[in-house]
């Protein structure tokens, strides 16, 4: 009767209708924007177009003044230093890199006529500033007895009273002119032109890109408006869709990612889902348990057994800290099981393993490894402890020479080791050789190995 209830309610829902008229609103909605959206995407590039203008206006104006100021700089290390390196930059920029000729073929057609005038003046002057400086060059190169000039050199005639000057007159001379008041007010009338250009540019530039902004605010209006409902719509169809089917499905992985029981919660297949998973975990995680418990424990005493031992020994390995190892035989088992029967034997290997556990620390690993062999892995233990070992051991044997129940006195004999550095082999070794010496002097002894162990 419930199952049919729920389902009733589900029913009841008509999310399907509802589905079918979002969709419909989305899908015109999609389309306004669409239109919307190819206009404002033409706005934005013609937006991008002149700014792109403007942008290479800047860089190749920049080329003219980089390319005057470069020759400028060679000419002028020339003249000062009358190395040929200087000239040869020189007519490297002119004939090679051709900075300030590039900049003008690249702007032909993209710029007004007003701003090509102003960037041509200054490329012009720019190049009777060059026959100024190939001038000072031939006077510096007079001056200093090269030979070896390019032929643009070679064809300037000096005046006749520059050719009487003497060698020095003639490399002041040099000097003079490319670094003479003249020569800088011509250097400014081509930044004048230049920055002239630069602000036509701009002007033009500005009242361009007002315009399209207005269309482009207009298209982006609209398309705020379309987005707003879109969005609206996008926020009904997520919580219509979260509270049906997301968030049960999003608790529900979370609780099987972190190996958890479900909470019952959803529509009824997720309940019906959560409550079958819930049985399946529960049974599971219980056998596991179990099945582990078996693995790592002997079934007589319940502590560690052969297999959780190794185990162990190999996780030390990996651990170098100090660690203590005693290995424990029961004295004369075979004379108990053979005398009182199996039944007390393994009542003694019981209370032994109880001892073991009660005596040592919480801390540490009691494990049988043998029918009558027991051993114990103390973690975080130095040789300045065994006093406080013995005593246990001490401890243990004392109640064992009165264990009650009908069973006979008995005691343990108790070989250890010490580890600076986790388990070893060695430690293993030293552990049993010392309970063979402990063997050889009688019953319920102990002994320790008296070197520390070290990799």
């Amino acid at each position: 009767m419930e199952t049919g209830e729920k389902k009733n309610k589900i029913r009841r829902l008509n999310v399907r209708y509802a589905n079918f008229g979002i969709m419909g609103l989305s899908v015109l909605l999609y389309a306004a924007l669409l239109i919307v959206s190819f206009q404002a995407a033409g706005e934005y590039r013609e937006m991008k177009a002149i700014t792109d203008l403007y942008v290479s206006c800047q860089e190749n104006a920049g080329l003219v003044t980089s390319g005057s100021d470069y020759l400028t700089e060679q000419v002028r290390m020339f003249t000062f230093t009358l190395k040929l390196e200087y000239m040869d930059n020189y007519f490297h920029e002119i004939n090679v890199d051709r900075r300030r000729d590039l900049a003008l073929e690249q702007l032909e057609g993209q710029a007004g006529e007003t701003a090509m005038g102003y960037l041509g003046k200054a490329l012009d002057r720019s190049n009777q500033l060059t026959e100024l400086e190939i001038y000072a060059i031939r006077l510096a190169a007079e001056g200093s007895g090269l030979t070896a000039l390019p032929q643009e050199v070679q064809e300037v005639e000096l005046f006749p009273g520059h050719k009487a000057m003497s060698s020095e007159e003639k490399i002041d001379l040099a000097r003079e002119k490319v670094f003479g008041e003249e020569y800088q007010a011509k250097k400014a009338l081509i930044n004048d032109n230049v920055e002239a250009f630069i602000k036509d540019v701009m002007s033009g530039t500005q009242y361009r890109q007002k315009t399209s902004m207005a269309d482009l605010n207009r298209a982006m209006t609209t398309q705020l408006v379309a987005f707003s409902l879109l969005l609206l719509l996008n926020i009904l169809i997520f919580v219509m869709i979260s509270l049906l089917i997301v968030k049960p499905l999003k608790m529900y992985v979370r609780c099987i990612h972190e190996d958890s029981r479900m909470s019952v919660s959803g529509a009824y297949e997720f309940k019906y889902m959560a409550l079958t998973y819930n049985d399946i975990y529960e049974l599971g995680a219980a056998n596991e348990m179990l099945l582990q418990h078996r693995a790592e424990h002997d079934p007589l005493t319940g502590i560690l057994n052969q297999a959780a031992f190794d185990q162990l020994k190999n996780m030390m390995r990996l651990k170098p800290r100090p660690i203590a190892l005693l290995l424990i035989d029961i004295d004369k088992f075979s004379q108990i099981n053979h005398g009182y029967g199996h039944d007390a034997g393994d009542k003694v290997l019981k209370l032994v393993a109880k001892l073991l556990k009660d005596c040592f620390r919480a801390s540490d690993y009691p494990a049988r490894i043998d029918s009558d062999k027991f051993a114990v892995v103390m973690d975080e233990m130095s040789p300045e402890k065994q006093e406080a070992v013995c005593q246990k051991v001490r401890d243990i044997n004392r109640r064992l020479a009165h264990p009650g129940g009908g069973l006979p006195p008995v005691s343990i004999s108790v070989g250890g080791a010490f580890s600076p550095g986790g388990f070893t082999d060695q430690l293993y070794i030293q552990a049993e050789e010392a309970l063979r010496l402990v063997k050889e002097t009688g019953p319920g002894g102990y002994e320790f190995h008296k070197e520390d162990i070290s990799e």
